[in-house]
């Protein structure tokens, strides 16, 4: 008996070191860690433009689409790793949140046919028949090589809602002076009637998303008031956002018919290269409405051609007009096309002779959205776009508001509640 004992209290140590070198420091969510992926798309099926949410009680269909510019045949797995909201892992074994594998390879590839940049399309279907989650909550997708969790390809944030919690709220333009032209408040209020809250500063945690972005993200927000089993959040400074400006855009859906935002194009043997009209800065001109999807992309084509493994590639560039480098700053192109990200690979150089910034983006047929921010070089305190953009509370944006519970005792934070609200529709 105690030979069994002690095999089964190793078999439980395993488990939870595998959970913890799944959930290991150092890995981020929404991050590709190698350089020949591209065009990473993950997404309720048959609609580029969702993010991949799945109900608990009927879990509907999420798609995941990348490509591997290496053109040729990998062995890539990927597992689901349950995290807390703040994207730190849970402390549970995969059996406890799992259904079927925690490791599951993927069979379904294509070779690209037509395109002139060559690469290998995977797709797989989230959930499945292997793998299932049970719980609900945040979980870490990662994908990597060769049955080895060391070797990341890319990683990507997968919500599991069980909806438990009633939220209602609105948009409103700032009562405060300094914020009432530039930005916009979310107003919003928690019914938590079907939980077991006794302690709601510490049981219930909100995050707000501004367009899906996380680098902006309102976390940690205290109550204003508690009536009953509602919890209120309207303080007057609380839930701020900068309004900024619809995003620009770009349409790559071909590479023969240039549109009003191409420049010019190079055809050249074996690949293309375009250049987009240059941009300039935005922050002293007025705020006009043109639709946008909200710094979002989607393969696309206008020859009716499926996108995932007919798209071609290019060389896409990009400058941003400046008399003057902005002195102390870095400067970074943004959207889902660079993961949300800026770091040296999205950065942009300042070319003098030119007086324009540059960088160079390998991008796949498709309609892009994107933004350029700058970055103190002293003090960083994320991006900031007042400058190259400019912020306006009339802008339609996108607000996402997840509510978190954690039951006492709970090792791991359910989601409970989610309400997409927009700056136009929803605003009083």
């Amino acid at each position: 008996m105690k030979k069994i004992s002690a095999l089964f209290n190793c078999f439980w140590l395993c488990l939870l070191i595998s959970v913890q070198v799944l959930g290991q420091g150092g890995v981020s969510p929404d991050h590709v860690y190698l350089p020949n992926i591209k065009s990473v798309k993950f997404n309720q099926a048959g609609d580029f433009l969702t993010v991949p949410v799945m109900g608990l009680s009927n879990p509907s269909g999420l798609e995941l689409n990348f490509d591997d510019l290496d053109n040729d045949v990998k062995s890539y797995f990927y597992t689901l790793v349950l995290c807390n909201q703040d994207w730190t892992p849970a402390q549970i074994s995969p059996i406890e949140y799992l259904k079927g594998f925690s490791e599951v390879p993927i069979r379904d590839y294509k070779f690209s046919s037509i395109a002139f940049q060559r690469y290998t399309h995977y797709a797989v279907s989230i959930p499945n028949r292997n793998c299932m989650p049970k719980r609900s909550g945040n979980y870490l997708l990662k994908v990597y090589l060769d049955s080895d969790t060391s070797k990341l390809a890319f990683t990507r944030r997968l919500f599991v809602l069980d909806n438990k919690a009633t939220i209602s709220g609105y948009i409103s333009q700032p009562v405060n002076p300094k914020f009432f032209n530039t930005h916009q408040k979310v107003n919003f209020a928690v019914n938590t009637q079907t939980l077991n809250v006794n302690n709601p500063f510490e049981q219930v945690k909100v995050v707000i998303l501004q367009n899906n972005r996380w680098d902006n993200a309102i976390k940690n927000i205290k109550p204003m008031f508690l009536k009953g089993t509602v919890i209120e959040y309207n303080a007057e400074n609380d839930c701020l956002f900068p309004g900024t400006k619809e995003w620009r855009w770009v349409d790559l859906r071909s590479f023969r018919l240039q549109t009003e935002r191409v420049q010019k194009s190079d055809y050249r043997r074996n690949g293309t290269d375009i250049w987009v009209v240059p941009d300039q800065e935005r922050s002293g001109t007025r705020y006009f409405y043109l639709k946008d999807i909200n710094g979002q992309y989607f393969p696309g084509t206008l020859d009716n051609t499926d996108p995932n493994y007919e798209g071609d590639y290019a060389a896409v560039h990009f400058t941003y007009a400046a008399e003057q480098p902005y002195a102390g700053f870095n400067m970074y192109i943004y959207g889902e096309m660079t993961n949300y990200e800026y770091n040296d690979q999205f950065k942009m150089r300042y070319n003098t002779a030119k007086g324009v910034y540059e960088t160079t983006l390998i991008l796949k047929q498709g309609y892009y959205n994107y933004m350029y921010g700058l970055v103190d070089q002293f003090n960083n305190q994320g991006l900031q776009m007042d400058l190259t953009e400019g912020d306006s509370w009339e802008t339609e944006n996108n607000y996402t508001i997840l509510v978190y519970y954690r039951a006492l005792g709970g090792r791991a934070d359910e989601l409970v509640g989610r309400l997409v609200l927009n700056s136009i529709i929803d605003r009083r």
